[in-house]
């Protein structure tokens, strides 16, 4: 069946808007329940977490209202980042893992993830499943197989104590200031508790949730919040997180951003030399910028590209062995200490380098030159299919002519809101624009 409710990243809407309603996510509660219960007895256990959000309140019961009328015992964890829910669900041998969030979106969005038990997210085929369970008919459980429901008061701290583990033993950030910007999120307890209890000086913002400010002007999608407040405290370094934490940006000491091409740039030619980087090979998707291909091949590494979406590079990653991957976006996936994307620790893998080495955040941010790239957003209307059109095919047509040799283009739809995204790369400027604005206005005009 071809899948409605699932995108690139879990179920993800405007909150209260189909299919981000309290009905349809006690369906896939029950539908996720159903899934993984392997027999009729009560002893399956699911961990929830979320963000900040107002509208997580009314998932969180609906989705425990759905699980538990399938027998599912329900774990409560409150806000956490979403790589805590994917830690929590192995370390407390939970069959299912949920974190309820839309990562980087807005606060009028929401979202559903699932993690299997080995705290992976699941695969397109299980998604597909549970989404053929929401469609049919339900089996709810006995009255006596109802699941209960129970708050973790703790599952920050299992985090937050398992996050400092993954820092070199004996090493400490004594002597460094840091800025954490949490994005007023999932990390917005966790993140500056790390930092200090390892001994850096920590200037926190957006630290202050209300329901309705995540990502509101601060976070990854806006650094320059955290550019600013590093510039004002003199910081050596700035931590730019999303809404649940599980990408980050790096703002070195000049306010100047480094995305994720350069962070994995940086933890590829270490692990390399310390032979740690299995396959001598890093994974990112067809978005991360040549210039960090060129970077790789010029030491003797491998760069093996996914499509978009951090779940189609942890699925190259545990199909090959390899060990280090994510996407430009701030997505860094390290499956020696995680199973998704975890910008916290992810950013105390930059800071151990900077605590080795005693380079600054600027030496370390910069590992290559990008390559000129462009990318801009066209937003289409629903049911709207602007790139089958026959004019939009010439344009681009034409455009990979052009770039040939000396460039290329990337048009993709969205996984998550009803956007074209136009992204092209070449070492001359003035052709990127032009080849850019030719296929956004085809897009736009057909849209």
């Amino acid at each position: 069946m071809s899948r409605k409710l699932f995108g690139t990243d879990g179920v993800r809407g405007r909150a209260n808007f189909h299919p981000m309603t309290a009905e349809m996510a006690l369906r896939l509660g029950a539908a996720a329940g159903r899934f993984f219960r392997r027999d009729g007895r009560n002893r399956h256990r699911v961990v929830i977490g979320k963000d900040t959000r107002l509208s997580g309140y009314m998932l969180e019961n609906a989705l425990t209202a759905g699980l538990t009328s399938t027998g599912m015992n329900v774990l409560l964890l409150g806000p956490v980042p979403t790589p805590a829910v994917g830690y929590l669900t192995r370390s407390m041998r939970a069959d299912l893992g949920i974190m309820i969030s839309a990562s980087h979106n807005p606060a009028e969005d929401n979202g559903i993830k699932f993690f299997g038990p080995d705290g992976f997210k699941l695969s397109d085929h299980a998604e597909t499943e549970i989404e053929a369970i929401v469609a049919g008919e339900i089996e709810p459980a006995q009255p006596d197989n109802i699941g209960r429901a129970k708050r973790i008061d703790d599952g920050r701290g299992r985090y937050v104590e398992y996050a400092k583990t993954t820092f070199p033993a004996g090493q400490r950030l004594d002597g460094l200031k840091v800025v954490v910007d949490c994005a007023h999120g999932a990390a917005y307890r966790a993140a500056p508790e790390v930092l200090w209890e390892l001994g850096a000086e920590v200037i926190a913002i957006g630290v202050e949730p209300n329901g309705f400010n995540i990502n509101d002007g601060v976070g990854s999608t806006h650094p320059e919040a955290c550019a600013a407040a590093v510039l004002e405290h003199g910081a050596h370094l700035g931590i730019s997180l999303d809404g649940d934490a599980d990408r980050v940006l790096i703002i070195d000491e000049t306010g100047r951003m480094a995305d994720g091409d350069q962070i994995m740039a940086l933890l590829a030619a270490r692990w390399a030399a310390q032979g740690r980087l299995r396959g001598e090979a890093l994974v990112a998707t067809v978005m991360s910028n040549l210039g960090l291909e060129h970077f790789l091949h010029g030491r003797g590494l491998r760069l093996e590209r996914t499509r978009v979406g951090d779940r189609y590079v942890v699925e190259k990653m545990r199909e090959a062995g390899f060990n280090l991957g994510g996407e430009q976006s701030g997505h860094i996936v390290m499956t020696d200490y995680a199973t998704t994307g975890d910008g916290l620790i992810a950013a105390m893998q930059f800071l151990a380098a900077m605590a080795e080495t005693g380079d600054k955040a600027s030496r370390l941010s910069s590992q290559f030159e990008p390559v000129p790239q462009l990318l801009k957003n066209v937003r289409y209307a629903a049911g709207a299919d602007p790139l089958s059109a026959d004019a939009v095919r010439a344009v681009i047509a034409g455009a990979e002519a052009r770039l040939a040799g000396s460039g290329r283009v990337l048009i993709r739809k969205s996984g998550t809101e009803p956007l074209i995204r136009v992204m092209a790369e070449a070492e001359d400027e003035t052709v990127l624009r032009e080849v850019v604005e030719d296929i956004v206005a085809a897009v736009e005009k057909a849209a």
